[in-house]
């Protein structure tokens, strides 16, 4: 259990007496209330520390599910326990859980990520791996620019792959957030299973709140899944192989609907607020669910060249002012990855910052 501190107070003497009324009543009572004010503080603290204090249900979730996974999966009782005991519970992760980035207004959230550092860091990634990069689009088909954006959103290129051991963050969530425990409890399962085939250190590795680790932030059961040895050194490695990296972001895509030499949404303008007959997606995803045709049919429009038959979705972004968006199926391939219209978003103008920047610098002299 998470130790508490008690905290002592000493009374603080008040040396001034009133003008007026002085005398020992005076100091008397200045003194009790000072007192009061500091007990009252002291209980405040400690009902603070009693609140964030680690709940009977964690440690219970953990004894239990050390028993399910030596019976399942053959785990030494011993070994497992031990780690178990040294995961800690986290206020921390539950508070960050209650107010995800996707909650945010889309002009606020763009703002998190489509920048001049992120769009340079881009441009400069793309250069290291270019040759990495292009085998990878080889393969599986996805453009550079969108494994780069992707990593580029989820960790700055591996300057911020996190702060907390993802065991912390997958116990804390598995047996304390009632809300999506046995998803998290799943994920937990699937990061001991990963440590054990890929030689992953289970009280060693740090990651995102949710419990997303390295560079691309895939969460335990799409790292099993997705995560591709790219670099053939017969290993998974997501924090430190770019190799692996890029190649498991491509193969992501793919297994998720990426279409080859498509494109991703295109910028829309309506004739009037809500098109008749058409559903208009907003912050989650929806697949495409009607066609260019029937969307330009209902009064929406847009610049590019699009086929009347090409699956699409309407979007709308909130801002200072709407923003309509016409997603495609590359789109919802996207939103695959972290299920959210803004982070999709997010992802593709970052892309075409990135790419219009890498092609304008290869031009130079």
């Amino acid at each position: 259990m998470m130790p508490v501190h008690f905290w002592v107070f000493s009374k603080t003497k008040v040396v001034a007496a009133s003008r007026e009324t002085g005398g020992p009543d005076t100091h008397r009572g200045a003194t009790m209330t000072t007192a009061h004010q500091l007990v009252l503080a002291g209980l405040l603290i400690f009902a603070s520390l009693m609140l964030h204090a680690e709940p009977s249900a964690y440690r219970a979730g953990a004894d239990a599910f050390v028993g399910d996974m030596v019976d399942r999966h053959g785990f030494d009782p011993g070994e497992l326990k031990g780690i178990m005991e040294r995961a800690s519970y986290r206020q921390g992760i539950i508070d960050a859980m209650n107010r995800p980035y996707e909650a945010k207004p889309w002009h606020s959230y763009r703002q998190l990520f489509v920048t001049p550092e992120r769009i340079g860091g881009g441009v400069d990634f793309w250069r290291s791996n270019a040759d990495l990069l292009g085998r990878a689009e080889s393969a599986y088909g996805v453009s550079p620019q969108i494994i780069v954006a992707i990593i580029g959103v989820e960790t700055n290129y591996g300057g911020n792959l996190g702060k907390h051991l993802v065991i912390d963050a997958l116990t804390t969530l598995g047996f304390a957030y009632p809300r999506r425990a046995d998803f998290f409890r799943r994920e937990l399962e699937a990061f001991l299973l990963l440590s054990r085939e890929e030689k992953v250190d289970p009280l060693g590795a740090v990651g995102s709140y949710a419990g997303a680790m390295g560079k691309p932030q895939f969460i335990s059961s799409s790292y099993r899944a997705y995560a591709v040895d790219f670099d053939g050194d017969g290993r998974r490695d997501l924090w430190d192989s770019n190799a692996d990296v890029i190649g498991s972001v491509a193969n992501y895509l793919k297994r998720h609907g990426w279409r080859s030499g498509e494109p991703v949404a295109f910028r829309a303008e309506t004739s009037a607020v809500v098109p008749a007959g058409v559903k208009i997606a907003e912050k989650s995803p929806v697949a495409p669910n009607t066609t260019a045709g029937d969307l330009r049919a209902a009064g929406v429009a847009w610049h590019e060249t699009l086929q009347p038959d090409a699956p699409a979705t309407l979007i709308r972004l909130d801002g200072m002012t709407d923003e309509y968006w016409v997603g495609l199926d590359n789109f919802y391939a996207i939103t695959r990855y972290n299920h959210s219209n803004l982070y999709a978003m997010a992802v593709h103008l970052l892309s075409e910052e990135i790419r219009a920047r890498y092609e304008e610098t290869r031009r130079r002299p």
